[in-house]
């Protein structure tokens, strides 16, 4: 007879984990991790990485999460390395190979050729291999079963796109884009430029907004450590928007503004700002044209 495992008692713990992803891990796969270590009982990711990838995956606990979505919108920058001259199913070495073809002489000047029609405001269509989805089907699972559907080329921006280094059939780039590109059809789009194809053999995310990969940490790191030593690498809970103004809430106002409740407040208006009470942030909120102070996103997190 076996013996059913104790349950694991949650905590409502908040902050930020800035996880260095490892190789042949889901997005998800990690977060369950990191959630489980901090006992959390809300956790999120901020912007999925494929097993293949690794790299920085800031990890939401708790009351963190109600800010999740602005690293999800955020700039992320990466280096990746193309195998040029072989074309695969998913755009990268998990794929089964489609077609291979010679690989044209590489110099510097014909590479930064092809690199500027990348850069600026570009459009690209979604890979099948993606978890986008089609009559509420992700299209990696139609993909899997053989079937290819039209999609729509969507607009992106591509900030920054440099060559690190080359070799006789390979690219090895530095990467700076918007929400919404896949590193896969980039270097699957400029193998097709070069005439040859090419697929991802390596991709790492160096940055997501304003965190960079260092400060950054391991799973088997995390596990290493006592609860008070995990908890002490936690940033802040609204660490993901601390870039915005701050201010602090009118005097007296602190519970009204936790109930979510407007206040008069001597500022002038703001779209965004984060609302203090001495040291300890309450939320976020707007400054309209009227000088009142409009709770958008409540923290409650204990004192």
């Amino acid at each position: 007879m076996s013996v059913a495992k104790p349950k694991i008692q949650r905590r409502p713990i908040s902050g930020v984990f800035l996880l260095n992803k490892p190789l042949d891990i889901s997005s998800n796969a990690a977060l369950q991790k990191v959630r489980w270590l901090y006992r959390a009982e809300k956790a999120g990711h901020t912007g999925a990485l494929d097993p293949l990838a690794t790299g920085l995956l800031p990890i939401c606990l708790g009351e963190a999460t109600k800010f999740s979505h602005y690293l999800l919108e955020s700039v992320k920058r990466y280096q990746t390395t193309v195998k040029l001259g072989q074309t695969t199913t998913t755009g990268d070495v998990e794929g089964e190979v489609l077609q291979q073809r010679p690989v044209p002489e590489l110099t510097p000047e014909k590479i930064e050729q092809i690199l500027e029609q990348f850069r600026g405001d570009i459009q690209q269509v979604p890979p099948m291999y993606s978890a986008l989805k089609k009559h509420g089907k992700p299209l990696y699972e139609l993909a899997r079963q053989g079937i290819v559907v039209e999609r729509e080329a969507r607009p992106i921006t591509i900030y920054q796109l440099q060559l690190i280094e080359f070799t006789q059939d390979s690219l090895t780039l530095d990467v700076i884009c918007s929400k919404g590109t896949y590193i896969r059809v980039l270097g699957e789009d400029i193998g097709e430029a070069l005439g040859c194809g090419g697929h991802l053999s390596a991709l790492h995310r160096t940055a997501t907004g304003h965190f960079d990969l260092i400060p950054s940490y391991t799973l088997s790191y995390l596990e290493s450590l006592t609860e008070a030593e995990r908890e002490a690498l936690l940033l802040p809970a609204y660490a993901p928007v601390e870039h915005l103004p701050q201010v602090q809430v009118p005097e007296g106002r602190s519970k009204y503004f936790c109930n979510g409740l407007e206040s008069n407040i001597d500022h002038a208006a703001a779209e965004q700002v984060l609302v203090f009470d001495g040291e300890r942030c309450l939320g976020l909120a707007q400054i309209t044209d009227k000088k009142r102070l409009v709770p958008k996103r409540v923290l409650h997190l204990e004192k």
